[in-house]
């Protein structure tokens, strides 16, 4: 038990091991405080100022915007594609733009949540018209007089248009429950 210099104090000793009191490094305690003084900083901004993007935040942002771009880039290319309307449903944006027009035009016929009421369900995999993308945008902007449905494309144009559609195709294969029995051939 003898201690190699004198200031070494043995504090615990067990089995013939002895235990010292020795004082951490001075770069050790540094990276110590500064790493407690950064996570200090780093909750009170995030917390209080809500000034930092958590890392999903800043993806959905990320994401939301390169769609839009998406979006765009696909509209001024030309004609509606399934591309475009497909890359639209994805878009949270555009798909709430279509559901508040769904809302106000389509939901005396197809109820509000889409299960179908006098005209079909729109959430199961069974399409009347056709279930991919163009099909549909095409089946709300010529309608389908001959069962009741108006067309949508002149009096709503062709941006109303697009988002209701991009609406309805988030609406596919969700299945609501209460849905009116499936029609047409599977999509």
């Amino acid at each position: 038990m003898s201690a190699e210099n004198e200031e070494d104090v043995v504090v615990h000793e067990y089995d013939g091991i002895e235990e010292y009191d020795n004082a951490l490094p001075n770069w050790w305690l540094w990276t110590l405080f500064g790493a407690i003084a950064f996570g200090v900083v780093y909750w009170f901004g995030y917390q209080t100022f809500q000034a930092l993007d958590g890392p999903r935040a800043a993806y959905d942002k990320e994401v939301a915007i390169a769609r839009a771009a998406e979006i765009e880039r696909l509209k001024a290319a030309g004609p509606v594609t399934a591309e475009l309307l497909a890359t639209m449903a994805k878009d949270q944006k555009t798909v709430e733009t279509g559901k508040q027009i769904f809302t106000t035009n389509c939901v005396a016929c197809h109820r509000a949540d889409g299960g179908g009421n006098i005209g079909p369900n729109l959430t199961d995999k069974f399409w009347l018209h056709g279930g991919k993308p163009d099909q549909i945008y095409k089946t709300v902007t010529e309608g389908v007089p001959a069962k009741g449905m108006i067309s949508w494309g002149p009096i709503l144009g062709a941006e109303k248009v697009q988002a209701a559609t991009a609406y309805v195709i988030s609406l596919k294969d969700t299945n609501v429950g209460n849905g009116k029995a499936p029609q047409g051939d599977p999509d």
